[in-house]
């Protein structure tokens, strides 16, 4: 095959502009106009054929892939013999057309289940049962899938290669192609006794409990990854991972903001006025919470480090306890007169009623708690 590359003295990896300098340069040289040589003539046609092949964007493709259409043997054409198997290797690397049988024995896929915790385990970790359907292998061919005392042989209509090949004639020459063998899908031998339990595939389906260990700090979201707790392959190939992922369920009193927990509590006027100290139940147990006097609603009180755990980190987030007054209702006379003599004592028989922002009311305050603001 003529290099084209070669007469014009340039790269295979040479731009369209770095072809056209080339031949400019030569064709002046070697032009009968401007050299009378006795072998110009001659070198100004290959010149010329080189350029009239590599100028042209499909003619240059199919060069590069092996076709020569100024070949001796083929004027009109591309050349005879033109292979299929030679463009695969041009654009996918010698080899790529023929891959050879295929391995029984494969890497099984990797699986996802979803697991729900409580929000106690996601502050302090735990270790947690999940029930999952996945593939094993065989128990009965121990994952080759042929019956015991038996084997696989090589396939007969493709030799044991995997592939078998087609030859086409076309206007290009012949066009050989090959495909996975149909008899034994390209795997080059065929199970002629395939085992009772898994049908030939070297795995059977069935369901285990895995007990998993959850880490502090976890979130909805989150996943935790086994290796080699998947589904395992075909032919009994090694198994995937596992991927579980973690949903945390709603709490009746508390909610999650980030590490840090919120809660709230409801408190008598009285007490919100003149301050105390409750207990408060905490997932580590019953806490004191100091109330100061003057308490509002919308107030709130943060307790340090009783939050959730850092998932990736030391420390833990805090609590914070949001606070609702309650109004008294169903008053008795003798309270009624208690509060009209604290309301006169305070100048509060006939308040203004002032207005305030709303952001800066309750709702706006525990909304703002809440966003974290």
């Amino acid at each position: 095959m003529n290099d084209y590359y070669a007469d014009l003295g340039v790269s295979r990896s040479a731009s369209p502009e770095e072809v056209k300098r080339a031949y400019r340069r030569l064709a002046r040289q070697l032009h009968p106009d401007v050299n009378p040589g006795a072998d110009a003539e001659e070198k100004f046609k290959t010149v010329s054929r080189a350029y009239e092949v590599l100028s042209d964007p499909e003619k240059r493709r199919m060069y590069d892939m092996g076709a020569d259409p100024f070949a001796a043997s083929g004027g009109a054409g591309f050349g005879t013999g033109f292979s299929f198997s030679d463009v695969m290797d041009a654009f996918f690397g010698a080899g790529a057309a023929t891959r050879g049988p295929r391995q029984r024995v494969q890497r099984g896929q990797d699986a996802l289940v979803r697991m729900g915790i409580d929000l106690q385990h996601a502050v302090f970790g735990s270790e947690e049962d999940v029930t999952l359907d996945t593939a094993v292998v065989c128990g009965s061919c121990e994952g080759s899938g042929c019956q015991p005392g038996t084997g696989t042989r090589s396939c007969s209509t493709c030799q044991g290669r995997g592939e078998v090949t087609q030859v086409q004639n076309h206007f290009m020459g012949q066009i050989r192609t090959s495909r996975p063998c149909h008899h034994c899908q390209g795997y080059g031998t065929v199970i002629a006794n395939p085992c009772f339990e898994c049908s030939g595939d070297g795995r059977v389906r069935t369901r285990r409990n895995l007990r998993i260990k959850v880490p502090a700090g976890v979130d909805t979201g989150t996943r935790i990854q086994l290796a080699g707790e998947g589904e395992v392959g075909p032919g009994g190939g090694p198994a995937g991972d596992l991927y579980v992922e973690v949903v945390v369920k709603p709490h009746e009193s508390y909610t999650r903001r980030g590490n840090d927990l919120h809660c709230t509590v409801e408190l008598p006027m009285t007490a919100a006025a003149l301050g105390t100290t409750i207990p408060l139940s905490t997932f580590d147990g019953v806490k004191d919470l100091d109330v100061a006097p003057g308490t509002q609603s919308g107030d709130t009180v943060t307790l340090r480090s009783l939050g959730v755990t850092h998932l990736r980190g030391s420390g833990r987030g805090d609590l914070i306890v949001h606070t609702v007054v309650q109004t008294p209702t169903r008053l008795t006379p003798e309270q009624e007169d208690v509060l009209r003599q604290l309301a006169a004592l305070r100048g509060e028989e006939r308040p203004d009623g002032r207005m305030t922002p709303a952001s800066q009311g309750f709702f706006g305050k525990l909304r703002d708690a809440f966003k974290g603001a």
